[in-house]
């Protein structure tokens, strides 16, 4: 293996368990707000509020991972 090849395997490897880490961030956090949603229902707009930016930033740090990622692919 030379070093080109290293680096689309890290690539890879990083691309990859950054979809996975956001994948389980989304889920806890869905999971959290419809609990919060079930047990106190006015507060319905403020979870929901609250959750679509805590995605929107765990998508855009992992927008930057994938960035990352893919500049290690294309670096000589």
């Amino acid at each position: 293996m030379n070093a080109l090849s290293l680096g689309y395997l890290a690539a890879g490897l990083g691309a990859g368990m950054s979809v996975i880490g956001v994948g389980i961030g989304i889920g806890k956090l869905a999971a959290a707000a419809m609990e919060g949603s079930a047990r106190q229902p006015s507060a319905i707009a403020d979870i929901r509020t609250s959750m679509i930016i805590a995605a929107a930033l765990i998508e855009g740090a992992t927008l930057f991972a994938i960035v990352v990622c893919l500049l290690l692919a294309i670096a000589k």
